[in-house]
């Protein structure tokens, strides 16, 4: 891996482990929060039931402590209470606080809530003069009950609010390389026109010196060569004109294009069915993309050994596949193979794959991928389309 690429990982681990902590912290202060809110209930449900406590034992004869106790009766306008004797037997709709009219007119329904209440909180003992203690059963306010689900709630809206933030920046990323690479392929292609207009007047002047020279033809065959390459970079960022084409013809030329200009110490074979394929297809793209495999595995093999291209039908989709002996890839290097400025040589910038997956997987509704891998044997780089 490279140094770039090494760097690019510790930014995605440093970034990883920054929103993972800020999402903890959220829902770690959100559960302190409730909490403290719990304690505070408690307190007043204590305060609530001493209240009780001194209202049935004292005859209040002080007006300022009579009201003093009423207004903390009346505060709790939110926190359930059932007041009950010691067989959990409530004492009547007085003692009661916050509970719904359905439940006070039904008593299985009040028992259930007494049973429910005593399940969350040990009920607060009222000691009383007469032996008859009795008991306050209490829960949780709504509002807090509510609240309980609130930290994880905020922690997935975060990650959700992350999620899509970095799947819309991702997307004008991606946006902008495609115009850079459209305009960087365009501008190539204007580049390639001016030199390439001169080639073409200097080979019909080397014709008409010696039309039949060997040299001039090999030449010609090269600039024609150039004109396709020239035309494939204006093709890209436009939307390509797909025909009814045989696909056979087309991997044949290429196959024999490239067979007289690679390495003799491969051995270059073509596999194609008998019968013609009519398949919709730009002939001067999917040539590109095949020129770009075939160097890749040349370069994998370091230019000796055996590719094989082989065209066939399967499950109504056409299938290309490219193996070669080379020496093969990790997972890792398969995974990173199609993207963009990824290369495992040294001088490479990482485009051809990137390029060939663009034209197959956007122009021709396709889909290019490494069929099979392994060190120190080869990999299988296929291709499939839709037989429409």
């Amino acid at each position: 891996m490279n140094e770039r690429g090494i760097f690019s990982k510790l930014n995605n681990w440093i970034i990883y482990i920054l929103l993972t902590s800020a999402v903890a912290a959220v829902v770690f202060a959100s559960v302190i929060l409730i909490d403290y809110l719990r304690k505070e209930e408690i307190k007043r449900i204590e305060l609530f039931a001493t209240t009780i406590k001194y209202q049935q034992n004292e005859i209040i004869e002080d007006a300022m402590t009579l009201d003093l106790i009423l207004q903390i009766n009346l505060s709790n306008n939110t926190i359930p209470i059932i007041i009950t004797d010691k067989n959990k037997k409530p004492l009547g709709i007085d003692f009661q606080r916050n509970i719904p009219e359905t439940t006070l007119t039904d008593p299985k329904k009040m028992q259930a809530l007494i049973n429910k209440m005593a399940s969350s909180y040990r009920p607060i003992e009222l000691q009383m003069p007469d032996g008859n203690n009795q008991y306050v059963y209490y829960t949780n306010s709504d509002l807090l009950n509510n609240l309980r689900y609130s930290p994880y709630i905020l922690g997935a809206l975060i990650l959700a609010y992350i999620f899509f933030s970095f799947w819309f920046l991702r997307t004008i990323k991606k946006t902008d390389e495609g115009y850079v690479w459209a305009g960087l392929a365009k501008e190539t292609a204007h580049q390639i026109g001016t030199p390439l207009s001169s080639m073409i007047g200097w080979i019909e002047i080397l014709r008409m010196e010696n039309e039949n020279s060997a040299g001039v033809k090999e030449i010609e065959n090269d600039i024609n060569r150039l004109k396709t390459i020239s035309e494939r970079f204006s093709k890209i960022g436009s939307v390509p004109e797909l025909n009814d084409l045989n696909i056979n013809e087309t991997i044949q030329q290429n196959y024999d294009y490239l067979k007289s200009r690679i390495s003799k110490k491969v051995s270059f074979m073509l596999i194609l069915p008998k019968e013609q394929i009519l398949i919709p297809h730009s002939r001067i793209l999917l040539s590109w993309v095949i020129e770009n495999i075939v160097k890749n595995a040349v370069d994998a093999m370091k230019g000796e050994g055996r590719l094989e291209i082989e065209l066939y039908e399967k499950n109504r989709n056409i299938v290309i596949d490219f193996k070669d002996s080379g020496s093969g890839m990790t997972r890792s290097q398969a995974a990173k193979a199609f993207k963009a400025g990824y290369s495992t040589k040294k001088r490479g910038w990482g485009l051809g794959l990137s390029l060939a997956k663009r034209v197959i997987k956007e122009y021709h509704r396709g889909d290019i991928k490494i069929a099979q891998t392994e060190i120190g044997t080869g990999t299988t780089f296929r291709i499939s389309m839709k037989n429409s």
